[in-house]
């Protein structure tokens, strides 16, 4: 049997994006009813990059499922520095039955993917953040009803992971995906050729726009991120200082009374009130972000269960 990996959103399908968050659905409601991890078997969770959600949910969810969650420092193995990718793939594949990577370039967790036998998770790379919208998708579940035919607008930096992810499994669940940016940060070429092939199987479609009022408009779920990812670091004054490219697309109070009156606003944390996201909106009634952060946890234990039981 062919083992599977998730290194991007659609290395589901969308058949299987629904299994994965209706499972994910009952294992909130009973947390121990999966054990594919029991013995224990370990997964190592590798870090490059900082984590808080990223790093208890993994810990947490794996010991849930019966395993023993092994947290390696990436900053101490180097990996692809002190010894290639290959070999420390061999050396990791030998030992535990899955890998969760949160790393930077996407063709690291590519080749580290291509020289193991058990499935490797995308816990973040420059490119995507698959985990992240697995919990957003249910978290619209929960508060909307479902996803097919749904509007969600995603305001800020387009070419980021969040907004590449949100443009592939949104089409996937059959939503309609608006992201507004400014045009010099516009989703890659290729991630958005993908999402509008989808969204064209799936019933839903792709809107890209300047104006961030059209992306708001009549939208059931407003969603952002830092305007800083991570790596960006250098960039930070000109993206948050006076002059902004980001500034007309903060999610305020008044750009979220362009949506729909019962949108739900998310956010996938860290948040800076004042940048991206107003104080108000986000410690709000129509906030969500608190459920999201907490099904990272569910949406995971699911996507470990779903992959390592089609891998066996």
């Amino acid at each position: 049997m062919t083992t599977r990996h998730m290194l991007a959103d659609d290395d589901l399908t969308p058949t299987e994006q629904s299994a994965v968050l209706d499972l994910a659905e009952h294992l909130k409601t009973d947390r121990h009813a999966e054990q594919p991890l029991a013995g224990p078997r370990a997964v190592a969770v590798i870090f490059d990059k900082p984590t808080l959600r990223t790093q208890l949910s993994f810990a947490t969810g794996v010991a849930e499922l019966g395993g023993y969650p092994m947290s390696v420092d990436g900053s101490l193995a180097q990996i692809g520095t002190r010894e290639s990718i290959a070999d420390v793939a061999r050396v990791i594949g030998r030992q535990v039955s899955a890998i969760v990577w949160r790393t930077h370039g996407q063709d690291r967790l590519e080749e580290l993917a291509s020289h193991v036998d058990v499935p490797v998770i995308n816990a973040l790379t420059d490119d995507y953040h698959p985990c992240q919208l697995l919990a957003d998708l249910l978290t619209i579940r929960e508060h909307k009803g479902g996803t097919a035919g749904r509007t969600l607008a995603y305001l800020g930096d387009g070419a980021n992971n969040m907004a590449h992810s949100y443009l592939l499994s949104c089409a996937m669940a059959g939503m309609h995906v608006r992201i507004g940016t400014p045009t010099a940060h516009r989703p890659a070429a290729d991630v958005l050729a993908r999402a509008e092939t989808i969204a064209a199987e799936q019933g839903g479609s792709v809107l890209v726009t300047a104006d961030p009022v059209t992306a708001a408009d009549g939208a059931d779920v407003l969603a952002t991120d830092t305007w800083v990812s991570m790596g960006m670091e250098g960039e930070k004054g000109d993206r948050t200082g006076q002059s902004s490219p980001f500034a007309a697309f903060a999610v305020t109070r008044e750009l979220l009374a362009h949506a729909a009156g019962d949108a739900i606003v998310l956010h996938c944390l860290p948040a800076y009130r004042g940048l991206e996201i107003e104080a108000e909106v986000i410690d709000g009634d129509q906030s969500v972000v608190w459920d999201e952060a907490e099904n990272r946890l569910h949406a995971q234990k699911a996507l470990m269960t779903f992959l390592l039981t089609a891998s066996s």
